[in-house]
């Protein structure tokens, strides 16, 4: 079954390109060019990704993924004309998982798109191959891998895919730093780092508050300043 994949840019040729090169790959496009009319379509389809402009006529980019966010996990892509790092933050912080600055390069974002769905297949119980639990815990943090679910002091918290993937990637290394840059390239599987990439730091502060986690007294994650982040033993 192929992937349903929405499209939101009121810009109709940038919205239309993107639909082409989705076709190609043989996704289920769903594409609106208003986000009010592409609510409709977020309330009552199972979707498997988004992918949003910022600047849209009605409600904008961040709205809408705080919206998606409120029922849904589905990896989110934001279409930024702006190149702020404050506007990428912003975007990341609200909940999506992953963002690219127009103009940009079909083929690019096509690998993101990749990349997001391999994660949230891989992890959502409704695509996994897998039926063995693979459990992962400290203190009250509970992590059930293949059923992507989380608990925290016995009740489940809601991650995105790429939370959800961080989170998991430091708890399997537990006692060891993992630096950004390890992080980054674990996730997406590409070479868009750089040492001004906010992109680790706007998740992890996002991990911290659905964890109820202190910058200057954590629990779970620690800043190893300068080198990554780690959970203690």
């Amino acid at each position: 079954m192929p992937s349903k994949i929405l499209v939101v840019d009121d810009e109709a040729e940038i919205a239309d390109l993107i639909e082409v090169y989705l076709n190609n790959e043989n996704y289920k496009v769903f594409k609106f060019y208003s986000a009010k009319s592409a609510l409709e379509c977020i309330n009552t389809t199972v979707l498997d990704l988004a992918i949003l402009d910022v600047m849209l006529p009605d409600i904008n980019g961040f709205t809408l993924c705080q919206k998606i966010r409120e029922n849904h996990t589905y990896p989110v892509i934001i279409l930024t004309a702006k190149d702020g790092e404050i506007d990428k933050i912003n975007g990341l912080t609200l909940g999506a998982d992953d963002y690219i600055t127009k103009p940009f390069r079909p083929l690019e974002l096509i690998a993101r798109v990749k990349s997001q769905l391999r994660r949230y297949k891989q992890y959502n119980p409704s695509h996994s191959p897998y039926e063995k639990k693979d459990i992962i815990a400290h203190a009250d943090l509970e992590m059930d891998v293949n059923a992507h679910k989380c608990l925290l002091g016995g009740r489940p918290i809601t991650l995105t895919p790429t939370e959800f993937s961080i989170l998991r990637i430091l708890l399997e290394n537990k006692g060891n730093v993992v630096s950004a840059e390890k992080l980054f390239h674990q996730i997406w599987q590409d070479e868009y780092y750089s040492k001004a990439n906010n992109t680790i730091t706007a998740h992890i502060r996002h991990l911290r508050e659905k964890l109820n986690d202190t910058l200057d007294n954590p629990k779970y994650i620690k800043t190893i300043w300068g080198v990554g982040y780690k959970i203690e033993t």
